[in-house]
């Protein structure tokens, strides 16, 4: 079941858009404004965020901008009366992943919450999982203050662990998602989730790098 954020400003068009969710077993919380939306991402996880692009107190943009920067890689959908290419980059800029024009069909809304919910968003530039904090920008990862030295391939597989937190990635979809049609021999994700443990250790954060048994690995977001 999909839990949804809608932040609309426009009452009955939320209201219709929140009984089709309820119809296709979606959860969906509802603010009225910008400012009621941020209160409630800050207090709630969801699987894609609905933000129209127009709301008083903050709007959607300036929203998604601010998520973004706090390192919340919810997917964004935006709804908006603006159409324009240019208006289309500035929403992208702010870390929207994908648009709808008003006005738009119920139907193809849900397709695109269905696809958007199976991936996190790919916008924001830092990640963070309680002082593990990767930069997808400068390519650094630190705990704290102090910074943690990686290989290209530690890094990557870091990102997907961390984007996945506090869930599990299996052996398969880390492999996948690491080396892409170049499949390893079996040893070599071993050996890397070795080194990247080792790497974490040296910042007192060896912890974090929990095995699910039998499955894959995770970063733990409980402090040890």
């Amino acid at each position: 079941m999909l839990n949804i954020l809608l932040a609309e400003d426009d009452r009955d068009l939320a209201l219709a858009i929140i009984d089709h969710l309820e119809i296709e077993n979606i959860l969906c919380d509802y603010a009225a404004n910008g400012i009621e939306g941020k209160a409630l991402i800050e207090q709630n996880s969801y699987d894609v965020l609905i933000l129209d692009i127009n709301m008083p107190g903050m709007d959607g943009l300036s929203l998604c901008e601010k998520i973004r920067s706090d390192s919340n890689d919810t997917p964004v959908l935006m709804l908006t009366a603006r159409d324009t290419l240019a208006n289309k980059i500035e929403g992208f800029n702010a870390g929207t992943d994908d648009y709808m024009i008003k006005p738009f069909e119920i139907e193809e809304l849900i397709v695109r919450l269905h696809a958007l919910a199976k991936r996190r968003s790919g916008q924001a530039s830092v990640i963070q999982t309680g002082a593990l904090k990767l930069d997808l920008h400068s390519r650094q990862v630190s705990i704290g203050e102090s910074p943690v030295k990686l290989s290209p391939t530690g890094f990557k597989l870091l990102e997907v662990l961390m984007r996945a937190s506090p869930n599990p990635v299996s052996h398969s979809e880390l492999i996948l998602k690491v080396w892409g049609d170049d499949l390893p021999d079996s040893n070599k994700l071993r050996v890397h989730i070795h080194n990247l443990r080792k790497s974490l250790e040296a910042g007192n954060a060896g912890h974090m790098l929990q095995t699910s048994t039998g499955f894959g690995f995770f970063i733990s977001t409980e402090h040890i």
